[in-house]
């Protein structure tokens, strides 16, 4: 049986492997991935060069509170189909 490596350098067969990414292929990014993860790198590269001052990055904070809350919303209303 032919193999595949997944994301941890693990061997899979081939079935296991196609499988999988069907799996993550069908579903929504959202259920993924936090499209709001360069807003939180953002803030933290900000309190990293600011001696962790939340003061100097309220800023980035907020843009990140803004996505976050714009993007449940999204994910609230369009999975229920109600806009």
């Amino acid at each position: 049986m032919a193999l595949n490596e997944n994301d941890q350098g693990q061997a899979l067969p081939v079935d296991d492997a196609n499988k999988t990414e069907r799996k993550f292929s069908h579903k929504s990014a959202s259920e993924y991935y936090d499209p709001c993860q360069d807003f939180a790198d953002r803030s933290l590269k900000c309190m990293r060069r600011n001696g962790f001052d939340k003061e100097m990055c309220g800023d980035y904070f907020q843009a990140y509170r803004d996505c976050k809350k714009t993007w449940m919303t999204q994910r609230r209303f369009g999975s229920s189909g109600q806009k």
